[in-house]
Order: C-alpha cells, then sequence, then structure tokens
C-alpha cells in the first residue's frame, strides 16, 4: 500500500496567521479548494476552511441564561458561544482557523489516512515531518486519484 509521501500534494497552497479573511477567501475560490494550512515560520499552526469562513455568515445565537440572585447563569456553554462569535467577526486567519488539527506522517498509509478522513468527517490531512513542518498535504481527491489507478 502506497504511503503519504507518495500521494500527497507537495507544492501547498498556505497562508499565515496574518493573512486576512477576504484573502483567504480569494485564495480558496480562485484555486478551486475547500481549506488550507495555515503555516508560521515553516510550522503548521492550523488549518481555515470555506466551514470556517461561512461562518461568518451565520445567524449568532445567543446562549440561554437566566438571572440568579443578581448573577447570570448560562444554560449553554458561553465558550462555545464566544469561539463562534469570534470567528463570525474575525478578519484575520488567525480568528477563525481551527488549531485542533489532525496530522499525518509521509509514512502514513493510504488506509490510515482514509480512515482518518471518514472517521473524522475532514477533507484533507496535512503531512508533517518530526519537527512539525508542512511537508504535503492529502485530500479525498488523493485518494481517490490513488485509487483510480
Amino acid at each position: 500500500m502506497k504511503t503519504a509521501v507518495e500521494i500527497m500534494t507537495e507544492d501547498v497552497i498556505t497562508v499565515t496567521p496574518e493573512t486576512g479573511v477576504k484573502e483567504v477567501s480569494r485564495i480558496l475560490s480562485k484555486n478551486k479548494i475547500s481549506g488550507v494550512p495555515v503555516v508560521d515560520g515553516g510550522q503548521l499552526v492550523g488549518i481555515v476552511s470555506d466551514s470556517d469562513l461561512i461562518q461568518q455568515g451565520k445567524k449568532l445565537e445567543l446562549p440561554n441564561y437566566i438571572y440568579l440572585l443578581d448573577s447570570i447563569l448560562y444554560l449553554d456553554s458561553f465558550k462555545k458561544f464566544e469561539e463562534e462569535f469570534k470567528k463570525m467577526v474575525g478578519a484575520k486567519v488567525e480568528d477563525v482557523m481551527g488549531t485542533d488539527v489532525q496530522t499525518v506522517t509521509a509514512n502514513a498509509t493510504v488506509e490510515d489516512i482514509a480512515t482518518i478522513l471518514i472517521d473524522l468527517g475532514i477533507k484533507r490531512v496535512p503531512v508533517v515531518d518530526e519537527a512539525g513542518s508542512l511537508i504535503g498535504i492529502v485530500s479525498r481527491g488523493d485518494i481517490i486519484d490513488y485509487l483510480s489507478e
């Protein structure tokens, strides 16, 4: 079975945490891709996807709360509300990107990568070296191309 290094895209389009949200939208649209890794000094620090950007058009739902003894008690997760609000008003990639990124190493098998993509419901997985530097990316399309050979 082939490994990540054999099927990955090596010339990866990336952005930095300081890249503007509108610029990322243009990059995704122009290149017909649904997400890009975020790198800072060569290190992978996150990933920004079309769903992260679409959240800016989402209706903001305030968390349910009650007043009790002159205090506000939130019935829903206020932290989740804060995260959604930050993404909705974010102007830079660092405001909207996901930082809990699943990665693989160059020797991960196609079978392992396919399992990760399906189990986590993601569309791409960055390939990193031992130091955490981005060396490539494997998308669902890369796996489909491999299976069609």
